[in-house]
């Protein structure tokens, strides 16, 4: 016969669940916007950019069903520890996932602007797709990592951050060369310039994810790792 204590570790086991599956299904659509955003930048596809922009209130929705039930978790549940933290790192994950589809958004609000009729075609945007995939790569496996509560690759994600904003740096001084030496394209490089930067944004955002997946794992921050676990830089 199962006690009230047990039934209750079980109904709250379920609402994890449940939480982990709404973060997944917004991550789930916040990499497939990063891949249409860019899809529509480099085809010139208006009509899949504006597609990206209405999908973006899938995940908001998501995001407002997730804050419902973190809320009745706390209510009825009133988890402590590990159990609260892990709550709490979902609830600001949900928010932080919301952002990337928001950046992805925004992306797709620049394509027409980018290829306007009688502007060129300027080759740097062959490797902004690149980036993008680095970024949503990084937001995928933050999410892997938050489901199987693993501590180590949520750490190792955070140095992958790097390697992104090396990129951006890249096409940053490509761009700014370019439009030096193209000053007519100057508005259509401006529009590249800000959605690079949204792409390396998702890549912070992915970090953010990862320092809070850390925390729910382990109760302490990355920063207490690198600074006092032996062998660490």
């Amino acid at each position: 016969m199962s006690t009230g204590h047990e039934h209750t570790v079980k109904a709250f086991d379920q609402d994890i669940g449940q939480l982990r599956g709404l973060i997944s299904q917004m991550g789930g659509l916040a990499e497939q916007a990063i891949h249409d955003a860019m899809t529509a930048l480099q085809r010139g596809d208006l009509a899949l950019a504006k597609e990206v922009r209405r999908k973006d209130k899938q995940i908001d929705a998501i995001e407002a069903e997730l804050e419902k039930l973190v809320v009745r978790v706390i209510a009825l549940r009133a988890p402590m520890a590990d159990d609260l933290r892990e709550v709490i790192a979902a609830l600001k994950i949900a928010a932080v996932v919301e952002r990337i589809g928001d950046y992805a958004k925004n992306i797709a609000k620049r394509v027409p602007m980018i290829h306007a009729v009688g502007e060129e075609r300027i080759e740097a945007l062959s490797l902004l797709p690149a980036m993008a995939q680095m970024a949503s790569d990084m937001v995928h496996d933050v999410l892997d990592a938050f489901s199987a509560r693993d501590a180590e690759t949520a750490a190792a994600i955070c140095e992958r951050d790097n390697a992104l904003d090396d990129f951006y740096d890249s096409i940053f001084r490509t761009l700014v060369t370019f439009m030096v030496e193209n000053p007519r394209t100057i508005s259509q490089v401006a529009h590249l310039l800000f959605v690079a930067k949204n792409i390396e944004r998702i890549g912070d955002h992915a970090t953010n994810v990862a320092e809070m997946v850390y925390f729910a794992a382990t109760g302490r921050y990355l920063a207490e790792r690198d600074a006092g676990e032996p062998g660490a830089n």
